[in-house]
């Protein structure tokens, strides 16, 4: 075998792991191999030392001179080292089992003291009574013996237990009475003793012999030790008036909830005796016994020597041969000690004869103990089967009982007895095993980001915690179970782990039910005997007949099933997952409040003490301080009588976080404002309980109001369905009326009402939004969060800067609004037959209502673009821009001037806040930088920008300031935003705005060469400025021409063109003075005629859908009248885009001009004709006279002049 020695510290005892062992050894006897491997987990023994060989003719009988005394070789131990009488505690697994926990629930399969190993496997050779108690922490059992004598001892001088001695009494044994250990016990325990301390004290110092009393008080100590030595703690019980309630010495550490790891503490406070629950072993070994594995302790003494590291020593009488359960047990206990060899010492009488040395693998051979390892083997698979098949239920306490001189094993489940009496917790075991169900779970818990398969088995631990305890008893534990049962579930969890494919729907070994019932077990496994049989027990949950069975090798096969019923539960929706979160929350508060005192329990206040004053003075106030926020309430101010610190203090604000937590995600899932209301409430009063914020329930507190912000801007956005929402949130359920009755008895929950008020007003929904923001930006800027939590400030900011462009397009509309209504006003008064009388009370001059609007507009643009320039996003800085260039664009249309609409001119108060708008604009455009960033903003800016140099241009055009500026000067601004405007009209791009920028460039067009026609007609002198005018005013022209003809919606506004270009020409003519150069003219001028034709297709398609609309109402049919219109088209036409209806009258308007235009150019050209050669009418090929060409000119009904479309044959 192969030794390793590690050293370490423990945990909860503080003691230092000596060695850490492994030893493997394979056993062939009889052809068969039994496997054994042991490894020590911890060893409070000192380093080994070698024994010394006593002389032969040593008396055993007197007392060597060091003992019963303290040595170095010994260690602190002392005498329990060295086998001392003193037994183990009844709850020794449980120490175990706490200090390795780990291993408990899933590596191990049984906690025991390493006695009780070996009174099982003795079994079917022994006699003599068995009594132990079987407790199952997930596929763990722990063994403890049950020390019935002792038990029912106390018993008689207590009254408790009673209802088990009646029961053992009346099923068991009739006539019990205590059994009184022999004086022989007494004295072969005296030469053992004595003989360790002389194998120890080989050096022979001198040591001077104890006198008779202090070996008398040493013996009677001894015995007062071994009667006292099973400490039993007494059932938990309710405190008598007047006296504190009786808590356990367990304290429930402070079980908080950090982001990214849990911190659960330890159960116990270190160093404390917790009802007797310490780990008193010298070492604790695991050992693995075939395919079992066992965490093991053991006080057998090792000494080190010979031909192998370690030897065990034993004194037998030379008189007394070994018989097989010596055999067995020393066999046993040098295998799980990792022992090669045993050293025997023989004694008759207590004088030393002589020394042998046998190895491990021969005890079995030893004359007179002769056995069989497969046998032993075989007995302790089936004695782990049935246990295994029969304790089933978590947390229930079995006693597994074999009468002396009996070949019958019965295995009896106190709890469901204990629960038949009137006090089903009279169970001592009850509180250890909650405890340790507990203790698992914690360890388990702080592996749970390892491996998520095992949240079934640790919801299934901490039920059946909760199970077990008493609420009126142990309040602090149950609050912390509850604590630990909510934050299994994960609230921001994605869904795709919610889905099938999650490893916590996986059925493992870990996972097991609470509620699993004994199964019957077939004939074919050899299964424990459940038949009706009289003789058998009723009370019991399985029988061995016959303790011979266990030798049969697979007698008793372990049919344990894993139960489906006990995996983590599927939660496939976020609130279903919160309303189990909330759920455990209130029990946890429950808890918490009924272990809190009463008002009527305080003590009552000294009248003579007077009240201390904290009075602070406001010069000393360092610090910076959190708008908007709770004031945390004083140590003297919890309303409840909680104690500041108290567990019921920490649980309680863990509690309520965790509340908070889940209300934050419910309402993040479901946009219900009554939800965050709710995680706010839980947070205030978190708040006013916590003197000490830390920073990652500030940054949750800002993640909540962000939220409740986005609530409020969601709710003002959608106000038709203000009455649904209303009746949503004042729904409460009785869960959350309960957690709400628990958060009133510590604060009033009103500390951020501000924020979840469900107003009717969208203007103040739209500033509780923002100030929910700003409340949450604040905090971050307090407490520098948004340096640790970058992209939550960075949402904050869009937030805010989102909400207050909002709120900024609200007042912006809203003086918009004030605007057309007093436009509105003043129009209806100019209008009316009273002009004079309204005069006074009608004005064109801005109000004051709509100046404030104005400021408050312009004051949330403002702060909304610094929001997102400070996390330099552009984009929507550079939206935010576009709407303040809109806001000035307002403000100047507000602006217009005062007076009679005909003597109108365009104001300087409307080119200045045009020109702001254009800065505006042109900052957006700088902010984005290029197209690239963003091109759909980029071209919204563009077109606004556009659209803002048009209007001033258009303005100026039409309502030109004559009076402060010149002419020229004006033509010139006008020609230069116009040119501007087309700058930033994209026509070219394919993208739905491309009609409306074509349109729009067209029309600038159109307005530059009508300007510049108006000029050449008005202007006088300089030929040269003549001459450029008239060269602009064609180009704009043709390129308005273009431009209308690209669009199917348009054919008013391209007629209008083409009959200006005829006036152009026809203006020309008349400043020409040869007949060549007027008929060339009038040419062009006919040709531009004929051009017309596509406007009329137009016109004609529009008016033929408007009549098919209206079912053959017979309206303007003149218009179809006409050959030409009848005849099909030799261009194709597209359909136009959804074109608004033609304005009638604009279009006749057109047709009569088109009509005597036409007529006019036809008669100048009929005039210049007959007056020139024949060679100059190379240009009217048509030969008609004068007559013919006047009675085709010439109308025949004045009234009409749609006959006159005839003309357009020529």
């Amino acid at each position: 075998g192969a030794w390793e020695s590690a050293t370490a510290r423990r945990g909860p005892l503080k003691r230092l792991r000596q060695a850490q062992a492994h030893y493997t050894s394979s056993l062939f006897l009889g052809g068969n191999e039994v496997k054994s491997r042991a490894v020590v987990k911890y060893s409070s023994a000192p380093p080994r030392t070698a024994f010394a060989r006593l002389e032969e003719k040593t008396d055993l009988k007197l007392p060597p001179a060091n003992w019963l005394r303290e040595s170095a070789k010994l260690g602190p131990a002392g005498t329990t080292i060295l086998g001392n009488s003193k037994k183990s505690k009844p709850f020794s697994s449980f120490g175990m089992a706490y200090d390795f926990i780990d291993s408990v629930g899933n590596d191990v399969d049984v906690v025991s003291d390493s006695e009780n190993i070996k009174k099982l496997l003795k079994i079917p050779y022994s006699k003599s009574h068995v009594s132990m108690a079987v407790h199952r922490i997930g596929r763990t059992l722990l063994l403890d013996e049950l020390d019935i004598q002792e038990l029912f001892m106390r018993s008689s001088q207590t009254g408790d237990w009673t209802w088990l001695k009646e029961f053992y009494q009346r099923l068991i044994d009739q006539k019990w009475q205590r059994k009184k250990k022999s004086k022989e016990h007494w004295y072969q325990k005296a030469i053992l003793s004595k003989f360790l301390y002389y194998s120890i004290n080989g050096d022979g110092a001198a040591q001077p012999v104890p006198s008779a009393a202090e070996q008398q008080g040493s013996s009677s100590s001894d015995q007062t030790n071994d009667s006292d030595g099973a400490s039993w703690p007494a059932p938990f019980e309710m405190p008598s008036s007047g006296s504190e309630p009786l808590e356990p010495s367990y304290i429930v550490g402070h079980v908080a909830s950090a982001p990214k790891e849990q911190n659960l503490t330890t159960l116990f406070n270190d160093g404390e005796n917790s009802q007797g629950l310490k780990n008193d072993f010298v070492r604790n070994i695991l050992w693995t016994f075939e395919d079992i594995h066992m965490l093991v302790g053991s006080n057998m003494p090792i000494f080190g020597g010979g031909r192998y590291p370690a030897v065990s020593l034993r004194l037998r009488d030379n008189n007394k041969p070994i018989n097989v359960l010596t055999g067995i047990d020393y066999w046993l206990d040098n295998l799980i000690c990792n022992v090669p060899e045993l050293v025997m010492c023989f004694h008759v009488n207590g004088i030393v004869q002589k020394y042998e040395m046998i190895k491990t693998e021969e005890i079995p051979n030893l004359e007179n103990s002769n056995f069989s390892t497969k046998v032993i083997k075989d007995i302790a698979q089936n004695i782990l089967s049935f246990l295994k098949s029969n304790c089933t239920k978590e947390g229930h306490t079995y006693w597994l009982f074999k009468a002396s001189g009996s070949d019958i094993v019965k295995l009896y489940d106190l709890t469901t007895l204990c629960e038949e009496t009137e006090d089903k917790y009279q169970n001592p075991f009850t509180m250890p095993v909650a405890i340790l169900l507990y203790k698992v779970a914690c360890n388990m818990m702080m592996k749970k980001n390892q491996n998520k398969k095992h949240y079934g088995t640790i919801r299934t631990l901490l039920l059946n915690c909760v199970k077990l305890l008493d609420k009126s008893r142990h309040p602090q534990i149950i609050a912390s179970a509850n604590y630990m049962l909510s934050e299994l579930f994960q609230l921001d969890e994605p869904k795709k782990e919610e889905s099938s494919e999650s490893p916590l729907n996986e059925n493992s070994d870990e996972s097991y039910s609470e509620e699993e019932e004994e199964m019957p077990d077939s004939d074919e496994n050899g299964s424990y005997s459940t038949s009706s049989d009289p003789s058998d027990d009723n009370k019991a949950v399985a029988i061995i007949k016959s303790v011979g069975e266990l030798s049969v090798p697979e007698k008793y096969k372990s049919i344990h099933q894993i139960r489906p019923s006990c995996t983590f539960p599927v939660c496939h929706d976020t609130e279903e997952r919160c309303r189990l979160v909330l759920s455990y929350v209130l029990e946890g508060l429950k808890s918490v409040d009924s272990s809190i005192k009463k008002e009527s329990d305080l003590p009552a206040a000294d009248p003579n003490t007077p009240i201390p004053l904290k009075y602070e003075d406001e010069s000393t106030r360092g610090g910076p301080e959190v708008p908007l926020l709770p004031v945390p309430c004083s140590e003297e101010l919890i309303q409840s009588g909680m104690i500041p610190g108290s567990w019921q203090h920490k649980m309680k604000l863990q509690l309520i976080l965790k509340s908070s937590k889940a209300y934050y995600v419910l309402s993040d899932a479901a946009r219900a404002l009554r939800y965050i209301k709710l995680a706010l409430q839980s947070h205030d009063t978190y708040c006013c309980l916590c003197t000490n914020m830390l920073s990652e329930v500030l940054l949750f507190l800002s993640q909540y109001l962000t939220l409740c912000g986005d609530i409020q801007l969601m709710l003002a956005q959608n106000a038709n369905n203000r009455a649904a929402h209303l009746e949503e949130f004042n729904y409460q359920t009785k869960e959350d009326q309960e957690i709400l009755h628990s958060l009133h008895r510590e604060s009033s929950c009103q500390g951020f009402a501000w924020a979840t008020d469900l107003s009717t007003d969208l203007e103040s929904q739209l500033s509780v939004s923002c100030k929910c923001y700003e409340a949450a930006n604040e905090i971050l800027q307090f407490s520098d969060l948004k340096s640790q939590n970058p992209e939550h400030y960075v949402q904050v900011l869009k937030r805010m800067g989102n909400v207050r462009n909002e709120i900024g397009v609200f007042y912006m509309n809203q003086a918009a609004a004030l605007q057309s209504e007093r436009v509105g006003e003043y129009l209806f008064g100019v209008r009316s037959l009273l002009p004079l009388l309204l005069e006074n009370h009608l004005s064109k001059s801005v109000s004051t209502a709509e100046q404030q609007l104005w400021k408050k507009s312009f004051s949330c643009f403002e702060k909304g673009i610094h929001n997102f320039e400070s996390i330099d996003d552009a984009t929507n800085a550079a939206l935010l821009l576009c709407n303040t260039g809109r806001l000035m664009r307002i403000c100047a249309q507000a602006h217009c001037g005062a007076g009679d609409e005909f003597k109108r001119e365009f104001s300087p108060e409307e080119g200045l806040y045009y020109n702001k708008a254009v800065d505006y604009y042109l900052k957006a455009l700088r902010s984005l930088g290029t197209r690239d960033i963003h091109p759909a903003v980029w071209d919204s800016v563009n077109w606004e920008l556009s659209t803002t140099y048009f209007t001033m241009a258009t303005l100026q055009q039409d309502y030109a300031p004559l009076s402060r500026k010149a002419q020229e000067q004006i033509e010139k601004e006008v020609s230069e935003a116009m040119m501007k405007s087309l700058k930033y009209c994209d026509v070219d791009s394919a993208s739905a705005r491309q009609p409306l920028c074509q349109y729009r460039a067209a029309t600038i067009h159109h307005r530059l060469a009508s300007m510049y026609h108006s000029c050449l007609r008005n202007q006088v002198g300089d030929e040269h400025l003549r001459k450029q005018h008239r060269v602009l005013a064609d180009l704009h022209y043709s390129k308005a021409v273009k431009l209308f003809q690209l669009l199917k919606d348009a054919p008013c506004e391209l007629l209008r063109v083409q009959l200006e270009r005829v006036a152009f020409a026809e203006f020309q003519m008349t400043s020409q003075n040869s007949n060549v150069g007027k008929l060339k003219t009038l040419s062009g001028a006919l040709d531009i005629m004929v051009r017309t034709k596509h406007a009329f297709q137009l016109i004609r398609k529009e008016l033929v859908e408007e009549f098919d609309q209206v079912n053959g109402e017979n309206i303007y049919l003149c218009f179809l009248c006409s050959p030409m219109v009848h005849q099909p088209s030799d261009e194709s036409t597209p359909a136009a885009d959804s074109s608004p209806s033609l304005n009638r009258e604009e279009v006749i308007k057109l047709l009569s001009i088109f009509e005597s235009r036409l007529s006019f150019l036809l008669l100048q050209s009929i005039k210049l004709l007959s007056s020139t050669k024949k060679k100059t009418r190379k240009y009217f090929p048509v030969s008609l006279s004068v007559p013919s060409f006047q009675s085709l000119c010439l109308p025949s009904d004045p009234s009409s002049s749609i006959d006159s479309c005839k003309v357009t044959h020529l």
